[in-house]
């Protein structure tokens, strides 16, 4: 059966068939423009609008009814975001992840949804804080990921350092190198930009050298106490990981059973007992021959405080110790004659960690209260006077004493370039994050404008390995040694490695080591704490009078390994001996050189020239370093060109450029 169809073809009328719609805008019947009927809609009722379709006044955006943004989330709700997108980047749950095989781009992916979080949602850090740690694997386990970076671990410092990082950037990459494991490379030291940084130019020529008095100061050098006041003794001794001594240590070996117990006055893996800090502080006076007169002034290059873990340490506990040590100890003991002070890494809650006044509003001042009880400390002892007390208050500890001799005493905070404290990373390509160099720029050019010299005190080293020091701010340092040495920097003096050693800062950033350009040294003071596997000891040094260049020094030490012996009766305890004199052991190898001629920077630097040729010398240095710890170990030809290294590097930028890493 077929289909009608109508015609094969049909020609539509030419005229728009105008009774289609009820009304239009303009004329249905011309033929210049498309009609445009007018539309009632029948559900709304709306008459739509003629410039909603006039092909003259098209619409560039529809403002009117866009998409809905979804509602703000809950501070849970961002923070169970967050870590979600941590998790999936540190365990991707595709093979094709671009992060499987590239840590260093996983770890700063990770801290960019950790960053976002912490601004959005302050009150959640600790969740977000834990997960960073264990994507990062910073902590061996949940357990001790909640303790260290939990509610009363590092939470809080994480979230005020990430919300204001550019972890995409430089802060991000030096986050990933010391805090995860290694992931990213070390950033590369930034180039300083030193114009304007210094008022003047540096003299030229320098000022006549001071003329020697042959007058010697005796000055004791003491640094990192670690005075353990929760010290147990009978406890274990030789425990597998922590502070040994107390109660909660133990061997793995023995859980349940002492291996070696405690001496009561230390041992190598303890912090300083009461009774070992007595010993060393009552052997001070009778050693150093000052007994009736006490010391010209005594230099404290920090670190009161044991080596507590985080989750034990406490405000109160820190303030105990500083008045301790300071009110209790150094001023009934060691006689007349100011104690200069440096903060140390540990002398402040949570340990290592300082923020910079750039942090701004409430946080500005959140660690005040170490700063204020230190400086009405010292001020209190009449160790500094009101105007270096207030510095101290307002400069993080440190501070500058202007004595009447016509020396200067500025210390340091040098928390502000450790690498340990989380706070040095943000805003890292500034070198003085903190104000810190400034304030010493500051006093420096004030004390070369009165013709003064000037010793400087601090904790962490600026330099020889290169491993506690940030490179930045330490090569800013190091510029600053360079120009006010030698004619207003006397000395410098540290702390922190617990070891015996020395490093040499040279004109034009070290590019020619050579006698001719030596212009400073630095001389880091040995521990009195045993730990780690180091013998006990301290340092005094004999001082011009007028030049205040060091002029012999003698460094006593205690051989701890004999304490055990001690326990079973009262007589006696531990014996300090003279360890060594520095001028009597290297000063043969430094031909020309005068009985009353300097310690300095040239002296140090040739004395380095005969350790490459004399290993009996270096080998001596070796012995030293460790205070002669029946562990130290041997150094062979690797370690020796690597030390040698080291005492010449007095920032990191120099030491991670020219020597060879762990010695």
């Amino acid at each position: 059966m077929t289909v009608a169809l109508g015609p094969s073809t049909f020609a539509a009328p030419g005229a728009f068939p105008t009774s289609i719609f009820g009304s239009y805008y303009n004329d249905p019947t011309q033929t210049s423009s498309q009609v445009q009927p007018v539309i009632s809609d029948p559900v709304t009722h709306v008459v739509y609008p003629l410039s909603l379709t006039s092909p003259d006044s098209i619409p560039l955006l529809d403002t009117k009814d866009p998409t809905p943004f979804p509602p703000p989330a809950s501070a849970d709700a961002i923070a169970a975001a967050a870590i979600r997108q941590i998790q999936l980047i540190a365990s991707p749950n595709t093979p094709s992840s671009p992060f499987i095989n590239d840590p260093c781009a996983a770890c700063q992916a990770i801290l960019l949804p950790a960053k976002f979080a912490f601004l959005a949602a302050p009150s959640e850090g600790a969740s977000i804080a834990v997960a960073l740690c264990e994507a990062l694997d910073l902590e061996s386990s949940t357990e001790a990921c909640e303790v260290g970076f939990g509610q009363f671990g590092l939470a809080n410092v994480l979230t005020q350092v990430i919300s204001n990082a550019d972890v995409a950037g430089y802060d991000g990459q030096a986050i990933c190198f010391q805090f995860g494991n290694g992931a990213c490379p070390r950033p590369p030291t930034t180039p300083l930009n030193l114009t304007g940084w210094f008022a003047k130019p540096k003299p030229d020529p320098l000022p006549a050298r001071r003329t020697p008095t042959g007058e010697r100061l005796k000055v004791l050098h003491l640094s990192d106490f670690h005075i353990d006041p929760r010290f147990k003794t009978g406890a274990e001794a030789n425990c597998s990981s922590g502070l040994c001594c107390r109660e909660n240590a133990f061997a793995q070996s023995s859980p349940n059973a002492t291996i070696m117990p405690a001496p009561r006055f230390g041992s190598y893996l303890c912090d300083t007992p009461y009774a070992l800090a007595l010993a060393a502080l009552e052997s001070v006076p009778v050693l150093t021959g000052t007994q009736g007169t006490g010391f010209n002034f005594t230099i404290y290059t920090g670190d009161l405080v044991s080596h507590d873990p985080m989750n034990e340490l406490s405000r109160d506990y820190v303030l105990y110790t500083e008045e301790t040590i300071v009110y209790e100890l150094f001023k009934k003991i060691l006689g007349s004659g100011p104690v200069y002070a440096a903060l140390g890494n540990h002398d402040t809650q949570q340990s290592a960690q300082d923020s910079p006044h750039s942090l701004g509003g409430n946080l500005t001042d959140q660690f005040s209260w170490n700063y204020d009880h230190v400086a009405g400390l010292w001020e209190l002892e009449g160790w500094v006077d009101k105007t270096a007390a207030q510095l101290a208050r307002a400069n993080y500890g440190a501070y500058m004493v202007q004595r009447r001799d016509g020396l200067r005493v500025i210390t340091l905070n040098t928390d502000f370039w450790y690498g340990s404290n989380v706070f040095n990373y943000f805003n890292m390509t500034n070198p003085d994050n903190s104000g810190m160099l400034r304030f010493l720029t500051d006093e420096l050019q004030d004390a070369e404008d009165a013709g003064d010299k000037v010793w400087i005190l601090g904790h962490v080293l600026s330099g020889f390995s290169g491993g506690d020091g940030i490179e930045n701010p330490t090569d800013l340092f190091y510029q600053i040694v360079d120009r006010f040495s030698p004619h207003v920097i006397a000395n410098i003096f540290w702390g922190h490695s617990h070891m015996d050693h020395f490093q040499i800062y040279y004109s034009n950033n070290g590019t020619n080591m050579s006698a001719e350009t030596a212009l400073a040294v630095s001389w880091i003071g040995p521990s009195v704490t045993p730990l780690t596997d180091l013998n006990s000891g301290f340092r005094m040094y004999e001082v011009d009078s007028n030049t205040f260049e060091i002029l012999d020094a003698f460094t006593w030490t205690s051989d701890v390994s004999s304490f055990p012996e001690l326990d079973s009766q009262l007589e006696f305890g531990p014996t300090y001996s003279l360890e060594y004199n520095t001028r009597e052991t290297y000063g043969p190898a430094v031909p020309g050189w005068g009985p009353n001629d300097p310690l300095n920077a040239t002296w140090w630097h040739r004395v380095t020239e005969a350790m490459e040729t004399n290993s009996t010398l270096i080998s001596s240095f070796n012995d030293f370093l460790t205070k002669q710890s029946p562990f130290n170990s041997p150094c062979n030809s690797t370690c020796e060109a690597a030390r040698i290294c080291y005492m010449r590097s007095g920032s990191s930028p120099i030491a991670f450029q020219n020597c060879a890493p762990g010695f």
